[in-house]
């Protein structure tokens, strides 16, 4: 569900992802890809946290992630991201220096959790949507939403087993349905 008991959205809209992103750009290395990381991908908080420099493929263009929420081990899917943020992992991480299997982020979930939430408040994030997940739903949001990609191709990016989950994020409030509003509210008091 994209909102919580009390009716708060539980992702950031758009504005608030760009804000969240040139909040993480003003970090020291390691938080700022951890948190772009997370904000360009849509993976979960362990998942980029399992991440290692093997898992990185400049060429290709792409994070390759363990779905870790499946039931076994060794589920991968890949997802393209921006060339800046794959310039930036290369250069704060040296990733051409490090062993394949070197963890790009040493940290426990409590502790990049903390992180994100600190670049959170930086980004003025409202507290009932300041979270890691947060990050994954506007991923999801912004992706069916907004930038109109295939509910297929963000289903495999997301790792959902099932199109019905991805499906959700078509519930958000998005450009077209603010259009078809707006039409609807300019026809306001007109008699046909």
């Amino acid at each position: 569900m994209l909102y919580d008991q009390r009716g708060n959205r539980k992702y950031l809209t758009a504005i608030e992802r760009n804000r969240f992103i040139a909040a993480a750009l003003r970090q020291p290395p390691r938080i700022e890809t951890f948190c772009l990381t997370l904000a360009h991908t849509g993976a979960r908080i362990s998942e980029v946290l399992s991440l290692r420099a093997g898992n990185i493929d400049v060429t290709a263009g792409v994070v390759i992630l363990e779905s870790l929420k499946k039931c076994r081990r060794g589920v991968y899917r890949q997802v393209p991201v921006p060339t800046e943020l794959l310039r930036r992992l290369n250069a704060k991480h040296d990733l051409r220096h490090l062993d394949v299997e070197s963890r790009l982020w040493p940290w426990s979930r409590t502790t990049a959790w903390k992180h994100v939430k600190k670049v959170m408040q930086e980004a003025d994030i409202p507290p009932f949507c300041a979270t890691p997940k947060a990050l994954r739903h506007a991923f999801g949001v912004v992706g069916v939403s907004e930038a109109e990609v295939p509910l297929n191709m963000m289903q495999k990016w997301l790792g959902h087993a099932r199109i019905e989950t991805t499906a959700i994020y078509t519930n958000a409030v998005g450009p077209e349905e603010r259009a078809i509003a707006r039409r609807m509210w300019r026809g306001r008091g007109k008699r046909p």
